[in-house]
């Protein structure tokens, strides 16, 4: 992998979860140390640079920084999708692009935009193209788990309503009951590339985000998800997927095999990193 795919380490750290700040506080945090790093970075292409995101936490291994949380919302069937920001032309260097970006997202002060999803190589991806025609829908690759395999063929969409074991969920692996889990992709269709992510149901959630303005706004029904392309080598990690992660303090978060990072997706964290650019058009 060239330097260019590697980012820094995170800095403004700051928990979601766990009660130690709130939402309405957490959006403005970080924006002096992001105005200082735009002074000395530019960027090419459409988006990129300097990006604060809101992030699963990475708690252990070699990766930099977690990964970053996809906001969702569960239609009236009880379908999951993904949230894609508002797509609208800016100018950037005197030229006009256009740019997924949303800059209030529903009322928490959050920019959430494309810029979250630019590393590992998914900046080049045809999902990631603002105009990419989606339903933004989740679908069920081939299942992780049992129950995933059983209930769902590649392709179905995930629904809300199959996730009923959540409160009581477990696998051998771990602590039962923590979070029901799945994996899937997003604005995948048709396209040569896969945008992996997963999603997990719990009861953690449901209720962080009665005190919580982002989790409020960003997950639905306990419900929540993140592109799941590890930020060191870009592997695909796993919630409660390897009996190994207990070796490396896993077995109750997302463990990546490839060099055992270690993330918890029960606690979200602000991250400043430095996006790559989408490919100009």
């Amino acid at each position: 992998m060239s330097d260019s795919d590697k980012y820094p380490a995170d800095s403004g750290r700051r928990r979601f979860v766990k009660g130690v700040v709130g939402g309405a506080a957490l959006a403005g945090v970080g924006t002096t140390g992001a105005a200082a790093i735009n002074t000395a970075t530019s960027s090419t292409g459409s988006g990129g640079g300097p990006t604060q995101a809101y992030a699963i936490e990475n708690t252990g291994g070699p990766a930099p920084r977690g990964m970053p949380q996809i906001p969702i919302e569960i239609d009236d069937e009880g379908y999951i999708r993904g949230v894609w920001p508002e797509v609208q032309t800016v100018t950037q260097n005197g030229v006009d692009i256009e740019l997924a970006i949303t800059e209030d997202y529903k009322g928490t002060g959050v920019t959430y935009s494309q810029d979250w999803f630019q590393y590992c190589g998914v900046q080049t991806y045809d999902g990631l193209s603002p105009t990419f025609e989606s339903d933004n829908y989740f679908r069920s690759d081939n299942g992780a788990y049992d129950w995933q395999s059983e209930t769902y063929s590649a392709g179905d969409r995930l629904n809300v309503n199959d996730f009923d074991e959540y409160e009581t969920w477990g696998n051998g692996i771990g602590q039962a009951g923590l979070g029901m889990p799945a994996t899937g992709t997003w604005r995948s269709q048709d396209t040569e590339d896969t945008m992996p992510i997963q999603v997990v149901r719990s009861t953690r959630i449901e209720e962080a985000a009665q005190d919580n303005e982002w989790l409020a706004a960003s997950t639905d029904q306990g419900v929540i998800a993140w592109l799941n392309k590890c930020t060191h080598f870009c592997c695909v990690p796993g919630y409660k997927q390897a009996a190994s992660s207990a070796t490396f303090g896993g077995e109750d978060g997302v463990y990546c095999q490839c060099h055992q990072s270690v993330y918890d997706p029960f606690t979200i964290v602000e991250t400043l990193f430095t996006a790559l650019p989408r490919p100009s058009e």
